[in-house]
């Protein structure tokens, strides 16, 4: 049915999945990061945060991503020439996609973590500051756990996202499972039985990822009913 392309698409979609995993895991680090900005008492890191997030999400993902790959390229060029190395250097695909990616919904997770950290009540840290634990252990035991049961809805339609978006990253040279598609659809002039394979397999990426956060989800809603009964 895929003449032959069917090893390489699914080569295609395992880097694809690499690609997801390991950006999502940026984003997560720059959306606390982003967070914790935003929540400062500092106006001046505050503002910082709220300019990282608005300038990233009124972009286009496109423009971003050809933005920050040809771009950034070309400013790690210019400034290893300023510093004497001649020799030009090209960015590896997977890492430029991997920044690329992150940095982007590093800034859509950041205002969904944000909003999670304001949704537990004060009460909760101030409680455990009263029983004589650290900040950090307030931070870890405390804020963090409740903070991902009311971040999961949201960080699941950017993980939902985040996977569909990946598919833009073939733009750049990337071999993901769109590119290797779009080359057996111009080899074979059959794009359409190709590019519905492909279809299918982000359907599947994205089903299995929903039945893995709604575990994800009840685990850390474990007592809540009961409580609230």
């Amino acid at each position: 049915m895929l003449h032959g392309y069917g090893s390489s698409i699914l080569d295609g979609a395992w880097l694809t999945i690499n690609l997801a995993l390991t950006s999502m895991s940026l984003a997560i680090v720059l959306g606390l990061i982003g967070a914790a900005l935003r929540l400062s008492s500092l106006k001046g890191l505050a503002l910082l945060g709220e300019s990282y997030t608005t300038l990233i999400r009124g972009i286009p993902d496109l423009v971003l991503i050809l933005l920050i790959f040809y771009g950034g390229q070309d400013l790690v060029n210019r400034i290893a020439l300023a510093l004497g190395y001649s020799r030009y250097i090209d960015i590896n695909p997977f890492v430029a996609g991997v920044c690329t990616m992150g940095f982007i919904f590093g800034a859509y997770l950041s205002e969904t973590f944000r909003g999670a950290f304001m949704a537990i009540p004060k009460g909760q840290a101030e409680a455990g500051l009263a029983y004589g634990m650290s900040a950090g252990k307030v931070f870890w035991r405390i804020l963090v756990p409740q903070m991902v049961r009311f971040a999961i809805p949201g960080f699941t339609n950017n993980w939902l996202v985040l996977t569909k978006s990946t598919a833009l990253i073939s733009v750049i040279g990337l071999q993901d499972m769109m590119f290797k598609a779009k080359n057996a659809a111009d080899a074979t002039h059959q794009p359409f039985t190709f590019f519905i394979a492909v279809a299918a397999l982000y359907l599947l990426l994205t089903s299995l990822s929903l039945v893995l956060l709604r575990c994800l989800e009840k685990h850390y809603s474990v007592g809540l009913k009961a409580a609230e009964l």
